[in-house]
């Protein structure tokens, strides 16, 4: 039996015979055209701004139903106010405990990275 060569029907491997490799192609070359449909920029804000409408929806229905009054003592002093004005403003105020944590983090994170950047 003889050795055959690649013809029409047999396609030759690259590297191998006289047929040169071809080039290498990096992830950017090989890459198929960019989808019209892919997520934009302004998708993510039209998304954005429908979740918060919808946010602002709930949170008005929950104002409307919890308008009966509490008191609420807080360091020795009493103050009457609406339940979802409370609810509320202890929801602000945890949020902005959490912000500042992750503030603190990111701070010292950075400074972290900076400090090994340096070395």
């Amino acid at each position: 039996m003889s050795e055959t060569t690649p013809g029409p029907e047999t396609p030759a491997v690259p590297g191998e015979g006289t047929e040169p490799a071809e080039p290498a192609t990096t992830p950017q070359q090989r890459r198929p055209a960019e989808d019209p449909l892919r997520g934009s920029r302004t998708s993510g804000i039209w998304v954005a701004v429908a979740a918060l409408a919808l946010l602002l929806v709930l949170l008005a229905v929950f104002v409307l139903q919890n308008t009966q009054e509490v008191t609420i003592s807080f360091f020795g002093g009493d103050v009457r106010a609406p339940l979802a004005a409370a609810l509320l403003i202890a929801t602000a105020a945890g949020a902005l405990i959490v912000v500042a944590a992750g503030t603190l983090r990111i701070l010292q994170l950075r400074r972290r990275v900076r400090r090994d950047r340096k070395r």
